[in-house]
């Protein structure tokens, strides 16, 4: 199954959440990630969703989308051009020796070390869906302990020569 990006432009009413939400469930589709937050224009809020699923099902999904009343825009970021970013928390097991290896795959990747006690570390990391999967990759073999992930945010990347 292909992993789908989905950013919606949504009346900030009310219900709205719950409208979207439902479609997805009500076709047995799960969501992966919601991530919802207002836009400059208080009346509009922006929901970036990211599911798994084939195609067919997924031209479903936005045919519907297209039709909830509070929804402005629909854009599928899957085939197209887009920037997306997630931020997760990651505390690790971090005693002895593994404190250094922890701390130089912390520098490689770009992260923050943001917690610390005698026998554990918290790292802060912050890229797209990629990277995070490969930092947690690296990280499984010290004894990872609890993870907490915002979900994606995404946008349509500028047109070059705009």
């Amino acid at each position: 199954m292909q992993r789908h990006v989905i950013s919606v432009l949504v009346e900030n009413e009310p219900g709205a959440l719950s409208r979207v939400v439902g479609l997805f469930s009500g076709r047995g589709f799960n969501i992966d990630s919601l991530n919802v937050a207002p836009t400059l224009d208080e009346k509009v809020s922006h929901m970036t969703i990211t599911t798994y699923g084939d195609n067919i099902i997924m031209e479903q999904i936005m045919k519907q989308l297209h039709k909830i009343v509070p929804v402005i825009k629909v854009m599928e970021f899957t085939d197209q051009a887009a920037v997306e970013r997630e931020m997760m928390f990651v505390k690790v097991q971090a005693e002895g020796p593994a404190r250094g290896e922890i701390l130089r795959t912390v520098e490689i990747f770009r992260c923050k070390v943001v917690d610390v006690s005698h026998n554990e570390m918290t790292i802060e990391a912050t890229g797209d869906y990629e990277k995070l999967e490969a930092i947690l990759s690296l990280l499984r073999r010290f004894g990872i302990k609890e993870v907490a992930r915002t979900g994606s945010v995404a946008m349509g990347r500028s047109r070059k020569g705009d």
